[in-house]
């Protein structure tokens, strides 16, 4: 497990802010449940909105918690006054996301000074124990950008 140093020793309470203006974070019902210096991860709780034809989450859930979770993940490494911005994403759909859970555990691969490579994993069903998809994201860290 690598462990990093935040460049703003007030990290916690600026993802969490930045995390509280997500409006589409808010649509999905998601949470913040795990914050750490390179690592969050995120929860979206089942219903009945955010599923497809089969009943399943949606993949668009899916894979819009697993992009939130690895750039909050980024910008927890990043100096004030920088945000982050994804600029590549794969991402890979390894089981149906069944409820009544997802957790996307978002985790920074290697900082640099401007780009960030993250992982995320995802996993749901019976106590979040299987592994619905995994990704791979590259977060941008830019000036200015109000988070």
């Amino acid at each position: 497990m690598n462990s990093f140093e935040p460049r703003d020793p007030d990290f916690e309470s600026r993802v969490r802010a930045s995390f509280a203006r997500q409006d589409f974070m808010v649509t999905l019902g998601a949470e913040m449940v795990h914050l750490a210096p390179g690592e969050v991860d995120l929860a979206a709780d089942f219903k009945e909105s955010l599923r497809q034809q089969h009943g399943f989450f949606h993949a668009g859930v899916t894979s819009s918690i697993a992009d939130s979770a690895a750039g909050y993940a980024a910008l927890s490494l990043f100096p004030p006054g920088f945000g982050v911005l994804t600029s590549e994403f794969k991402i890979n759909l390894l089981n149906p996301a069944m409820g009544p859970r997802l957790i996307a555990k978002g985790r920074v691969l290697k900082p640099g000074k401007l780009l960030c490579v993250c992982r995320s994993d995802v996993y749901g069903g019976a106590e979040c124990a299987t592994h619905v998809a995994t990704g791979l994201f590259t977060m941008v860290a830019r000036e200015g950008l109000d988070d």
